[in-house]
């Protein structure tokens, strides 16, 4: 009997085969490394660089067995494999270092990446599914709640002193304005004001994508002064360069010298038997200085325009109509903040600092 007597189409099935090779040779050709090109390319370029940057290199180092195959063919067995791998080297690693639970953070932002990305291409049609999609996995980063003592302030700030250059200015800039160190290891003169008392980032060079105005304190100018002054030549570029010229990037293995020189301090000083430091990060420095601002009675708007918080009393319907930039309020918060500082690495009790700015308030 023939095909049509059988009941089969005959045409209908050479219709179906044809499609199906066309949706392997697809399938084939759109690997997982052409989908991150893709997402890159076409996505994530109106996104800040740094972050396009870092999810395609956490990709590519998590899913480096799988960049040739089919994106398609990644399922979620395989992804789920990966991460945990992952989780487990970042862990060996840190097991090391700080001993802080860096790998679930990593494994977070990293599926993070996978769950855009993919979810993008199901949006345009060139995946049916996103593998990413409802993992086991943690979805965010751990919040911090560190914030340093004042006596932790004074410790690091005089430690930071002894350290090696730029890594010991670029700490104490941290202190003084409370900014993020990529920001403040990427300062470039260009950014400074003639008389180097106002620091404008534009948006490229903010997490928020927002043009950022600091005001820089007296013990901050200082600071620019000193490196300014060893510049024989005319000032270009960044104001605090690493070996090469570029930005700062030992932070690891300066981090370390900086601990291990404020335990050493500490352990020599006439209060050895208190506790041992308890482990802190760079960016628990920006939080001490927010709610360092808060102890000083400045306002909780002027401390998110310092921080460059477009969030909380600076977000939804009240920022669209909040076009206060708070400059003033911001100089005299951080002018305050910087007497703080100093009151306390000179072993003075700063209590005036508050009744000060509550009358200038």
């Amino acid at each position: 009997m023939g095909d049509v007597a059988k009941g089969k189409n005959p045409a209908a099935e050479r219709k179906e085969a044809a499609a199906a090779e066309r949706a392997k040779r697809t399938r084939n050709r759109l690997t997982l490394r052409v989908l991150i090109e893709d997402w890159n390319r076409l996505h994530l370029a109106g996104r800040r660089t740094s972050y396009a940057a870092e999810a395609v290199r956490a990709l590519h180092c998590a899913f480096a067995n799988h960049l040739d195959d089919a994106a398609e063919d990644l399922d979620r067995a395989a992804v789920v494999h990966a991460l945990d791998a992952l989780t487990r080297r970042r862990r060996r690693k840190d097991s090391g270092g700080s001993g802080k639970p860096k790998g679930a953070a990593m494994t977070g932002r990293t599926a993070a990446y996978g769950r855009a990305a993919f979810g993008w291409a199901v949006k345009r049609g060139a995946v049916r599914v996103n593998p990413f999609a409802d993992l086991p996995v943690a979805k965010g980063i751990a919040k911090r709640e560190r914030v340093l003592s004042d006596a932790e302030i004074a410790e690091i700030w005089r430690a930071a002193g002894d350290a090696a250059s730029p890594y010991g200015t670029i700490v104490r800039l941290l202190i003084l304005t409370g900014q993020r160190r990529g920001e403040v290891a990427g300062m470039a003169w260009g950014e400074l004001s003639d008389d180097l008392e106002t620091w404008t980032m534009l948006g490229e060079r903010t997490k928020n994508g927002a043009v950022h105005t600091v005001p820089l304190s007296t013990s901050a100018c200082e600071f620019l002064k000193a490196v300014l002054s060893e510049d024989a030549n005319e000032p270009r570029g960044l104001v605090l360069p690493g070996a090469l010229g570029t930005p700062f990037a030992g932070w690891s293995k300066a981090k370390r010298a900086l601990d291990k020189a404020t335990k050493d301090a500490r352990a020599k000083a006439a209060a050895a038997a208190g506790s041992p430091p308890l482990p802190w990060s760079l960016h628990d420095l920006r939080r001490t200085v927010a709610t360092g601002l808060q102890r000083l009675g400045v306002r909780l708007e002027v401390t998110e325009a310092v921080l460059n918080h477009i969030s909380g009393s600076r977000g939804g319907i009240a920022g669209v109509y909040q076009r206060h930039d708070w400059a003033a309020e911001k100089r005299a918060a951080l002018d305050a903040w910087a007497a703080h500082v100093v009151s306390i690495v000179k072993g003075r009790i700063a209590g005036d600092n508050v009744v000060a700015l509550a009358r200038a308030g």
